[in-house]
């Protein structure tokens, strides 16, 4: 399955007519988080692929639901194309009291609200989640200094005990080269999105998922 996931900053790369021949045979589209929704439709529109979203903490570029997508915040779905089991969170920590923005405590909640269907899945697919969608970082992971772009510590909890082949995120803005953007946290990779990133997952009957990232 090729996921070509996308937030924060519009590519020219991306949003071009050669769109469609260099994203050839993409399976799922994923927003993390801060892009239009013109430029959300404009890759699924092009790429005749499904769009999974979460909202990011700046509402005058996604406030609007795409048309075209399917807002995963709070919610465990299965993609009925590829059989993937995606989840996610809206979001950052609140910083400034706006919308999208929340505190530890409610993000633990919301994470919590999860695991049951996470449960579920398990039992049901021989494993819990494939991909889990943010905005934010985990703690620890990819996050910054300033209070706007701490991580949040559920979605570490939820990477531990759920062990999703991805977490895909956006919101800490990429400047140098050598800023790590994947980390390796046990069976999970932990992927900075900013701008778009293009990976590779193979989704197995159990809890084997192996995954590359162009």
């Amino acid at each position: 399955m090729k996921i070509l996931s996308v937030s924060d900053e519009q590519v020219g790369l991306v949003y071009s007519s050669q769109i469609a021949a260099r994203f050839r045979g993409v399976d799922l589209v994923i927003g993390c988080g801060d892009l239009q929704h013109s430029y959300l439709d404009y890759i699924v529109s092009m790429l005749d692929a499904p769009l999974y979203f979460v909202h990011g903490n700046h509402v005058s570029l996604d406030d609007e639901h795409p048309e075209c997508g399917t807002n995963l915040h709070r919610r465990v779905l299965r993609d009925p194309a590829t059989g993937a089991l995606l989840a996610g969170i809206e979001g950052c920590l609140q910083y400034n009291s706006g919308p999208h923005q929340y505190e530890q405590d409610e993000m633990w909640l919301w994470a919590w609200g999860l695991a049951l269907n996470l449960l579920i899945n398990k039992l049901r697919y021989g494993r819990a989640l494939d991909v889990l969608v943010t905005h934010a970082p985990p703690w620890g992971i990819h996050d910054a200094d300033d209070r706007p772009h701490h991580g949040i510590k559920a979605f570490n909890w939820l990477i531990q005990s759920f062990q999703p082949a991805l977490h895909l995120h956006g919101h800490v803005h990429v400047y140098r080269q050598d800023t790590v953007r994947e980390t390796q946290i046990g069976a999970t990779r932990v992927i900075n999105t900013f701008g778009y990133r293009l990976t590779e997952v193979e989704l197995k009957a159990q809890d084997k998922v192996s995954s590359k990232t162009a």
